[in-house]
């Protein structure tokens, strides 16, 4: 059993900024890429940055240069570290993993529960 916990949604003001943090736990024995997506009120679920093993790392067009995605250095956490936050930033954030729960099994797509992130004008 493998589950992903957020944290860190709130409510902010129009440029400020936010720490999201997700947990993955349970039966892990790799974990590939993790990534969070957003789903507004009305629209569908979108990428919003992913983070591979190696490091590497992807993001929406919408957030380059103002939101960062990391590891915890044990490798089970991710982070996104929201800045310039604007309203239409305002979603349900979701965190998103790639696990390997063996070495022969996987890699399963897992979800965490999500987390609201409001940005007023």
């Amino acid at each position: 059993q493998v589950q992903l916990v957020e944290s860190g949604g709130d409510l902010v003001q129009a440029g400020g900024s936010l720490r999201l943090s997700c947990a993955a736990s349970g039966s892990i024995f790799f974990i590939n890429t993790m990534g969070w997506f957003r789903q507004a009120p009305g629209k569908q679920r979108e990428l919003v940055a992913r983070i591979v093993s190696d490091g590497s790392t992807a993001y929406a067009d919408s957030v380059k240069g103002r939101f960062t995605i990391s590891r915890g250095n044990a490798k089970n956490t991710v982070y996104l570290q929201m800045n310039s936050l604007r309203p239409e930033d305002t979603a349900v954030y979701y965190c998103q993993a790639d696990i390997f729960p063996s070495p022969l099994r996987g890699p399963y797509d897992y979800w965490g529960q999500g987390t609201q992130v409001t940005v007023s004008s």
